[in-house]
């Protein structure tokens, strides 16, 4: 599987540009807001429907314009597919794959798997609970469509649960007949959800220990601890004991929704006693373990986006990943790099094709 062509129009700070790709190694090079991130959010919104930065679509389209649209060529499996996707002020965002408009946007989600290192991602380590939440579910979501159909009928209910526990405030009613079937729903959704999120830690373990070790040339042990209290034995009765409370606070106080993942290096949070590059290496590693993942399941390699890579990565650790690159353990790879001449010293001497554009203020041009 590899992207072969994309186009924005009207996207953040492009107006309009086409790129053609290689199937190995294509690096963007330019300043800081020249639109290089531009790009590779692009292309993550060709995979997962979103952007990776931007929580709103409308933040998307380039100033002073009331739409944007995005369109990448793929080959996957020896067969071509385009995918388009299309936002206009004021109407839903539409995702097309070869020409026919898709009826819900999460049919086309884990279609092409997709794997992003950004600068942030050490906020999965320093961010609350919402964030790690977040990044499994998107995992997930990508290997299992069923998964995703579930954990967004689990969110349709806690926000209708909660809405009906801020009118029982309001109105001094309630109806716990309608309290009761969210109940069920939530109890029910929570319990299938937490034990496949289970079911993904056990399969991410030993991968991300390997990928570990080999990035940092560590010995310490890393893992994730899933803390849930949707597997417990009496759940459904702790979910109701909570009600009292979800009656005061006005929102559900129980469900998966409450989950965390606590990433420990040896015993202990790495946040709180990992060093910075054990941070990075950890996040790395755990990216790397959802590459392998993504591989063994759909039987192909995803995309995998490198935003500034360079610039979060001491030599040790660039070198350890450029070994991985070198020996075609990735499929096709994008990334950025504010300099040039940084990144040409450093993959000019891969055994891959490289293919290397400039992008300033918008505008893209290729350079070998």
């Amino acid at each position: 599987m590899y992207l072969k062509s994309l186009e924005l129009l009207q996207f953040k700070n492009h107006e309009k540009t086409r790129m053609d790709f290689s199937p190995q190694i294509n690096c963007f090079t330019g300043l800081n807001g020249s639109g290089k991130t531009n790009i590779l959010d692009g292309i993550h919104y060709l995979s997962l429907t979103k952007s990776a930065v931007q929580s709103s679509d409308s933040l998307n389209v380039k100033h002073e314009q009331d739409f944007f649209a995005i369109k990448g060529q793929f080959e996957i499996e020896d067969k071509p597919l385009e995918v388009r996707c299309t936002f206009e002020a004021g109407k839903k965002k539409q995702i097309w794959q070869n020409g026919k408009s898709l009826d819900k946007i999460s049919e086309h989600v884990g279609l092409i798997p997709l794997v992003l290192i950004a600068p942030d991602d050490t906020e999965l380590i320093k961010g609350g609970s919402e964030g790690r939440r977040k990044f499994f579910d998107g995992l997930l979501s990508q290997l299992d469509r069923n998964y995703l159909n579930q954990l967004i009928r689990y969110h349709h209910f806690l926000k209708q649960r909660n809405a009906l526990l801020k009118q029982f405030a309001e109105t001094g009613r309630r109806d716990l007949t309608l309290l009761d079937s969210y109940d069920r729903e939530m109890v029910q959704l929570s319990q299938v959800i937490a034990q496949r999120r289970l079911e993904l830690m056990t399969e991410l373990a030993p991968r991300l220990q390997e990928h570990y070790a080999e990035i940092s040339q560590g010995q310490e042990t890393v893992t994730v601890n899933y803390e849930t209290e949707s597997l417990r034995a009496d759940f459904d009765s702790y979910f109701h004991s909570l009600r009292k409370k979800d009656f005061i606070t006005k929102n559900s106080n129980a469900g998966i929704h409450k989950d965390d993942f606590q990433f420990l290096i040896g015993e202990h949070p790495i946040r709180k006693i990992g060093s910075q590059g054990q941070q990075k290496s950890f996040i790395i590693s755990l990216k790397l373990a959802q590459f392998q993942i993504f591989e063994q399941d759909k039987g192909e390699k995803p995309l995998l986006v490198l935003d500034d890579i360079f610039d979060k990565l001491d030599d040790i650790r660039i070198a350890q990943l450029m070994q991985l690159i070198s020996n075609h353990t990735f499929g096709q790879i994008f990334l950025t790099d504010a300099r040039p001449e940084r990144s040409h010293s450093i993959l000019t001497k891969l055994n891959s094709e490289v293919l290397f554009f400039g992008v300033e203020n918008g505008v893209v041009t290729t350079h070998y």
